[in-house]
């Protein structure tokens, strides 16, 4: 762990104004732990699906309880902490985060599924808002890289986390999830680390008076953006829900694939969200955020609509193409949203992730009735039109700034 103590010995002045870089992989692998014990409760799907006879209105509700414990949450979490900052939440959420995920494993009915959900969902509400934070204060200036490592780590989890599944749970019992308690010990370590950097972090800042770059905008225009924003959250999130949720699920129904076979396409298609998310935030930062939003979201249209058409081998470049595309959007829309609200980075990062993660549990529990009372292939042909939403990015301001003192 030499960079942590390297982080450490930085003197005040660097690490208010440069980029902290160990801090920020630091950041970004919590994320990854955090965001791949998350990736368990889809991943399990299939298995609990066949355990308990569930429907797929049932595994809708589960996503919902998870999104739900995670998504009300969050702007709580975030607004309080914008008050009070908590250098050790983190460490309380990964906690919570560990509980459900041994619940799950021993969960011997619907209801016990749905509780340990609820506390993954709490760990997660704990995490974001805080984690955001400091890889925003760590960042530098350089906001678009910062996000894009941070968010990169939250999809490298992703996709490992049904890889994992695959290799450990699928071919053995639902008992095995036990053993990604392993990955939130190793979380509760890492987040202890960086607590203490976070501590240290916030005493410098206090006796620093901070240039804060505040928007040129009305409040109006503040307000309107922001709705913008989170409209383009709801496509984009809406439609990863029918990939993360039910993807799986489309390649065994119309292509006759394994579990194991169709998780592997979902990897891929994960991994392709990895590599948008990296790109997102460097390109916002040399291009322009709206830009890039504008892109990832209308971008993915083409390929979405394609989709339902077309057989297994371009289904799998399909996906990997529309995962790299509307990936790269998240990291530009959270760092344009904390642009226009720079005072309250708390408070914009538990909004957004607290949307986003509605967004994704809504969807998929109402894409999961709609499979029921039609068919898995007809959501994938009516989600396909969902990134054309992405065409309103284009009333979105061109950002300049002013300064204040804080």
């Amino acid at each position: 762990m030499n960079s942590f103590s390297t982080a450490s010995n930085i003197d005040s002045n660097s690490l208010v104004q440069k980029t902290v870089y160990p801090i920020l992989f630091s950041i970004a692998f919590a994320h990854l732990l955090n965001d791949l014990l998350q990736a368990v409760i889809p991943a399990a799907y299939p298995i609990l699906k066949e355990n308990f006879n569930l429907s797929f209105t049932q595994i809708g509700l589960i996503t919902l309880a998870y999104q739900l414990a995670a998504s009300i949450l969050q702007p709580i979490v975030g607004l309080y902490t914008d008050k009070r900052p908590k250098p050790f939440s983190q460490i309380f959420g990964m906690l919570f985060t560990m509980s459900g995920i041994v619940l799950l494993s021993y969960a011997a009915n619907f209801s016990m599924i749905i509780l340990a959900v609820v506390l993954v969902g709490i760990g997660s509400s704990i995490f974001h808002p805080e984690a955001s934070r400091i890889s925003f204060l760590a960042s530098g200036g350089k906001r678009g890289l910062a996000q894009s490592i941070f968010q990169l780590g939250g999809n490298a989890g992703t996709a490992i986390g049904p890889l994992l599944v695959a290799l450990i749970v699928v071919p053995n019992t639902q008992y095995y999830i036990i053993w990604f308690v392993v990955v939130a010990m190793i979380g509760l370590m890492v987040l202890s680390r960086i607590a203490f950097w976070y501590q240290s972090h916030l005493s410098l800042r206090a006796n620093k008076k901070a240039v804060i770059d505040l928007p040129n905008l009305s409040q109006t225009k503040i307000i309107l953006s922001v709705v913008i924003l989170m409209v383009l959250i709801f496509s984009k999130f809406f439609y990863m829900a029918s990939m993360s949720s039910y993807f799986t699920f489309y390649l065994m129904d119309k292509f006759h694939l394994s579990v194991q076979d169709a998780q592997f396409h979902l990897v891929l298609f994960l991994a392709s969200c990895a590599i948008g998310t990296l790109i997102g935030g460097p390109l916002g930062d040399k291009f322009g955020r709206k830009y890039v939003i504008w892109f990832s979201v209308l971008g993915a249209a083409p390929f979405t609509l394609l989709l339902p058409y077309v057989d297994l081998f371009w289904t799998g470049i399909l996906s990997v193409i529309i995962g790299t595309i509307i990936s790269s959007a998240f990291p530009a829309i959270l760092v344009f949203a904390q642009e226009l609200l720079p005072k309250k980075l708390g408070m914009v990062s538990g909004l957004f992730y607290g949307f986003a993660f509605g967004m994704g549990g809504l969807g998929s529990a109402l894409l999961g009735n709609l499979a029921d009372h039609t068919s898995i292939d007809y959501v994938y042909h009516l989600c396909a039109y969902l990134p054309l939403i992405g065409i309103i990015a284009f009333f979105l301001p061109n950002l300049k700034k002013k300064k204040a003192i804080s």
